[in-house]
C-alpha cells in the first residue's frame, strides 16, 4: 500500500511539475536575453487561466456540432491555444510600451517597473472577472480516472505529464534548429556581441517577450480543469517559479525542466513523510512543503550560484549593477529636513488618531525603506527578501507576548535581537554572491521564514497569526505611541545615516565600488559586507517590532514576498543615490497607498500607473531627481 501511494504522489509531481516547467521556462527565456526580473510573469499565468476560462465559455457548442464528436476538444484546446496566444500578445504589448524604453536602465528600476505591471494586471483582473474564485470546465474525454496500482488517478493529470516533455522538446528544436532560436541561444551568452553584430536588438526582445509571455499563459491555461481561478494566482506561482528559474539555470530550458522535476516530485514526497516532534509539538512534514523548495534553492546558489545548467559567463554578466554615489546633503536641504521633523513633532495637536496612526505607520516603513536602503545603497546588495527580518522583529514581539506575556519594552529588546541573528546567519551565506544571484538568495531565506511560520501553527499560529499584541497601558494612546515610534524610528534613521558616513561606510562602498581593490588595501570585503547585513536586519526588527504593537497582531503577511517588494518600491522610488531616498520613497509611496485605496476600488492599477510613470520619468528616484535639480539651482553641484 505504501509503494502504492508512493507511486501515485510521484505520478502527481509530474503532472505539477509539466505546469510549472512551463512557466519556469518562460521566465528563464525572457531573464536569459533581456536580464529582466519579471515580476510580472505571474500575472501571464494568471490571465492565461481567465482568458481561457472566457474563451471556452464564450464560444457557442452548435458553432462546433460540425465536427461531431471532434466538436467539444476544439472547442476545449482551441480555447487553450488561444488563450495562450492572447497573453503572448499581451507581453508585447507590455515590452513595447513599458520594457523597452528602460532596458540601459538599472536592472532594479526594470524590476520596479515590472512590479506596477503586476498591479495593474490584479486590477484588470479584478475589474473584468470580478473577486469571486471560477471554476473552469473539465477536458472533454479526459474527465474520468484509470487505475494504477489499484488507485484511482485522473486522466487529465496523465496529459499534462505528458505536456512537460513535448514542449521541452519542441523548445529544444527551436532553439537548436532555427536561425532564431540560434540568436536567442547567443544573446543569452553575450546579447552585445549579438548587437554587434548586427542584429536588431528590438525584434529579438520583442520576440522573446511573445514566447515567454505566451508560454506562461499556456501554463496558466492549462490550469483550468485542475483549480479554481482567483486573484491571488499570480503571486501564488511566482515563488515557485523563480525557484526553479535560478535552480535550473537562468536562461536554461533544460535545465528549468530538470529543476521543475525536483522541486515538484520533493514537494509530492513530503506529502507521505511522517510526522516528527520537536520540544513536545508534533510537526507533519505535509504542512511544511514549501520549505524544502527554497531549502534547495539557497544550497544550490550557494554551490552552484549560476543554477544546475546554468553559465558562468551569464551569472558574471548579470553581476555588474549600477554604483550609485551618495552624496550629503546641502545645507539648505538638511534645515528642510529640521523643519519637517518639527512638523511631525506637532503632528498631533493638529490632527485626529487616523491620521496619526498613518503617520506612525509611515514613520515605522521610513526606517524598514532605510535599513534595506543601507546595503543597497552603502553596499550594492539588493535584497528581495527584508521582509525575513521585518518579520522576525514582529514575531519576536508576539512570541513574547503569547509565551511569555511580556511587557512592550521586552518585546521591542527582542525583536532586533532575533531579527540581527537572522541577518548575521542568512547574510553568512549571501555576501558570498553577488548581482540577482544574491537577490535570489535573500528570497529563498525569506520564503523559508515565511513557510516556517506559515506552516507552524502550533508555534506560531499559522495563518491566524498571533492576536493581542498591544502596547502597555500608558502607551496605548495614539499620540503617546506615535511620540515612541516616531522617536525610535528617527533615532534609527540617522543611526543608519552616521554609519554610512563613519570609516565602516566608506568601506563598504569600497567593497561595493571596487572588490580587488579594496581587498588590496587591506579591507575584508566579506566580513564588511555580513555586518552591514545583520545591522541592515537589526533596524529592520525594530521596525517591525514598532508595527507588530502598531496593529496589535502579527500575520505571516508580514514575511511574505509583497512585503518585501514594497520595501524596494520604496527605496527605489526615492532613490538610492541619496541617503534622504528611502525617507521620500516611503511617504510617498505609503501615502499614495493610504489616498489610492480610500479613493477607489482599483487602487492598485492606478498606483502600478504612478510607478511606472515615476521609473520613466525619474530614473534617479524622487530625492536624486530634487537634489539633482537644487544643485544646478544653485549652481553648484554634479
Amino acid at each position: 500500500m505504501v509503494v502504492n501511494s508512493l507511486v501515485i504522489q510521484l505520478l502527481n509531481g509530474l503532472a505539477s511539475a509539466s505546469a510549472l516547467f512551463l512557466v519556469a521556462s518562460g521566465l528563464s527565456i525572457i531573464f536569459g536575453v533581456t536580464r529582466i526580473v519579471n515580476f510580472a510573469h505571474g500575472s501571464f499565468y494568471m490571465l492565461g487561466a481567465y482568458v481561457a476560462f472566457s474563451i471556452t465559455r464564450a464560444l457557442p457548442v452548435e458553432a462546433f456540432d460540425v465536427l461531431g464528436e471532434l466538436g467539444p476538444h476544439v472547442r476545449f484546446w482551441g480555447g487553450i491555444a488561444t488563450a495562450a496566444l492572447v497573453v503572448g500578445l499581451v507581453g508585447i504589448a507590455i515590452e513595447i510600451a513599458v520594457l523597452r524604453r528602460i532596458y540601459h536602465a538599472p536592472e532594479l528600476f526594470q524590476l520596479l517597473a515590472t512590479f506596477g505591471i503586476v498591479l495593474i494586471v490584479q486590477d484588470a483582473t479584478l475589474a473584468i472577472w470580478g473577486p469571486e474564485n471560477l471554476v473552469g470546465p473539465r477536458a472533454p474525454g479526459l474527465r474520468g480516472a484509470v487505475y494504477i496500482l489499484d488507485q484511482r488517478f485522473p486522466q487529465y493529470e496523465l496529459l499534462l505529464i505528458a505536456i512537460g516533455p513535448a514542449m521541452l522538446g519542441l523548445l529544444w528544436l527551436l532553439f537548436h534548429r532555427t536561425r532564431w532560436g540560434t540568436l536567442v541561444r547567443a544573446a543569452t551568452l553575450d546579447r552585445e556581441m549579438v548587437a554587434a553584430l548586427g542584429v536588431d536588438q528590438r525584434k529579438l526582445f520583442t520576440g522573446v517577450f511573445l514566447l515567454g509571455a505566451a508560454l506562461a499563459g499556456l501554463g496558466g491555461a492549462l490550469q483550468l480543469p485542475r483549480e479554481t481561478l482567483n486573484l491571488q494566482m499570480d503571486l501564488s506561482i511566482i515563488a515557485d517559479v523563480f525557484v526553479v528559474t535560478v535552480v535550473g539555470g537562468m536562461g536554461s530550458v533544460v535545465g528549468a525542466y530538470l529543476a521543475a522535476l525536483l522541486i515538484a516530485e520533493l514537494q509530492a514526497l513530503m506529502l507521505l513523510a511522517p510526522p516528527f516532534t520537536i520540544a513536545g509539538i508534533e510537526i507533519a512534514f505535509a504542512k511544511l512543503t514549501l520549505i524544502p523548495s527554497f531549502l534547495v534553492m539557497a544550497a544550490v546558489l550557494i554551490v552552484r550560484p549560476y543554477g544546475l545548467l546554468g553559465r558562468p559567463q551569464a551569472a558574471a554578466r548579470v553581476a555588474g549593477a549600477a554604483e550609485p554615489v551618495l552624496r550629503l546633503a546641502t545645507p539648505e536641504l538638511t534645515r528642510i529636513g529640521l523643519a519637517a521633523l518639527a512638523a511631525l513633532a506637532l503632528l498631533p495637536l493638529a490632527f485626529g488618531d487616523y491620521t496619526v496612526a498613518v503617520a506612525t505607520e509611515i514613520a515605522i516603513f521610513v526606517l524598514f525603506t532605510a535599513s534595506l536602503h543601507f546595503i543597497m545603497g552603502p553596499g550594492g546588495m539588493a535584497s528581495f527578501g527584508h521582509a525575513a527580518y521585518f518579520g522576525l522583529g514582529a514575531y519576536a514581539c508576539g512570541l513574547a507576548v503569547k509565551y511569555w506575556a511580556a511587557p512592550m519594552g521586552v518585546g521591542l529588546a527582542f525583536a532586533p535581537v532575533l531579527a540581527g541573528l537572522g541577518g548575521l546567519l542568512f547574510g553568512w551565506f549571501t555576501v558570498r554572491l553577488s548581482g540577482v544571484y544574491l537577490a535570489m538568495l535573500t528570497l529563498a531565506f525569506a520564503q523559508i521564514v515565511w513557510s516556517i511560520v506559515f506552516q507552524s501553527d502550533a508555534l506560531t499560529g499559522g495563518d491566524n497569526g498571533i492576536r493581542g499584541v498591544w502596547p502597555d497601558e500608558w502607551a496605548r494612546d495614539k499620540a503617546v505611541y506615535y511620540a515612541l515610534a516616531v522617536a525610535l524610528c528617527i533615532a534609527g534613521t540617522l543611526l543608519l545615516r552616521r554609519i554610512i558616513y563613519a570609516p565602516f561606510g566608506y568601506a563598504l562602498r569600497a567593497g561595493r565600488d571596487s572588490p580587488l581593490r579594496a581587498e588590496a588595501i587591506g579591507i575584508d570585503v566579506r566580513r564588511v559586507q555580513w555586518i552591514a547585513f545583520a545591522v541592515s536586519a537589526l533596524f529592520a526588527g525594530i521596525a517591525g517590532g514598532l508595527f507588530a504593537y502598531l496593529k496589535g497582531s502579527v500575520f505571516p503577511t508580514y514575511v511574505s514576498i509583497p512585503k518585501s517588494v514594497d520595501a524596494l518600491v520604496r527605496v527605489l522610488l526615492g532613490g538610492v543615490q541619496t541617503v534622504s531616498g528611502p525617507i521620500v520613497g516611503a511617504i510617498v509611496f505609503t501615502g499614495l497607498e493610504e489616498q489610492l485605496a480610500r479613493a477607489t476600488e482599483y487602487w492598485r492599477a492606478v498606483l502600478g500607473v504612478v510607478i511606472i510613470l515615476l521609473v520613466l520619468a525619474f530614473p534617479e528616484g524622487l530625492a536624486g531627481f530634487a537634489q539633482r535639480r537644487w544643485e544646478r539651482w544653485r549652481g553648484g553641484g554634479e
